[in-house]
């Protein structure tokens, strides 16, 4: 019986802190917290989709010695009002199964109501001892100030360029999928700074493959990027001051469906690039 596929996001999910990138302030004062024993009873997670706030709060929850058993994740988005609170609320006073601590990963907390917040503020404030709470947003200035002032907050940076590729390069070697550092640095730049979608668009470029490996203008095409050569077509049209040429460029990749705002982030890089 074959194995159950594993989506690359999920495989190549960090497992420990030493597997985490471009996170270091955070990891630092996580490590620093657990060596010292003071842990924090409520953090605050903030950053863009896709930068490893979920993967870290699992990992810290494990590394202060909790079992999965005893690890709880909430999407907020879907359990977001008053009612889930209260339950909630009563659910954190029963004592852990396997562990020391009970942690609760809430996800989205900005999705949460404003009686909902209100409803979780006395129990954020004030948890019983085995329970530690890590909320996670994308849009921390939807996340009312009395929570915030409640928890340690830590801000997740978004991966650079170079990280994303780096991610690429080595799960490609890993999956024996040769892929070159143009065709992942464009992978890079369409992730638009998250692992996840990175991960996401490299398994979309393996399976249209159906290779070994792919190059720049393979991975263009599966992913609806224009071509290297239509982007330096369209600078050469700008240096010759022609905007005749340079928007017939432009209709041309239109017609071939070409993700635009992705045309034109790769487009900017472009001209930087030429500008530098």
């Amino acid at each position: 019986m074959s194995e159950p596929h594993i989506a690359l996001y999920r495989k190549y999910r960090p497992k420990t802190f030493a597997d985490v990138r471009g996170q270091d302030h955070v990891v630092k004062a996580l490590e620093g917290a657990i060596k010292k024993k003071t842990i924090p009873h409520a953090l605050l997670f903030t950053g863009s989709r896709g930068v490893g706030k979920t993967s870290i709060a699992r990992i810290f929850a494990e590394a202060i010695g909790t079992k999965p058993i005893d690890v709880y994740e909430i999407d907020a988005a879907s359990n977001r009002g008053i009612d889930d609170i209260r339950e909630l609320r009563e659910a954190v006073l029963t004592v852990p199964y396997q562990s020391e601590r009970k942690v609760y990963i809430i996800d989205e907390v900005h999705m949460l109501t404003k009686e909902a917040f209100n409803a979780f503020l006395k129990t954020l404030e004030e948890p019983p001892k085995h329970v530690v709470f890590i909320l996670a947003t994308t849009e921390a200035d939807k996340v009312i100030d009395t929570i915030v002032s409640r928890c340690q907050v830590f801000h997740f940076k978004a991966p650079t360029r170079e990280l994303l590729r780096e991610a690429v390069m080595d799960a490609g070697k890993e999956e024996k999928f040769k892929i070159g550092t143009d065709a992942a640095d464009l992978i890079a730049v369409s992730a638009d700074g998250s692992y996840r979608d990175a991960y996401g668009i490299l398994e979309r470029v393996m399976m249209a493959s159906g290779a070994s490996g792919a190059e720049s203008d393979t991975v263009a095409e599966i992913i609806g990027a224009p071509k290297g050569q239509a982007l330096m077509d369209i600078v050469s049209a700008l240096h010759k001051k022609s905007a005749e040429d340079a928007l017939q460029i432009v209709r041309t990749v239109s017609e071939h469906n070409i993700d635009m705002k992705l045309f034109m982030r790769l487009l900017l890089e472009r001209v930087r690039a030429v500008m530098l």
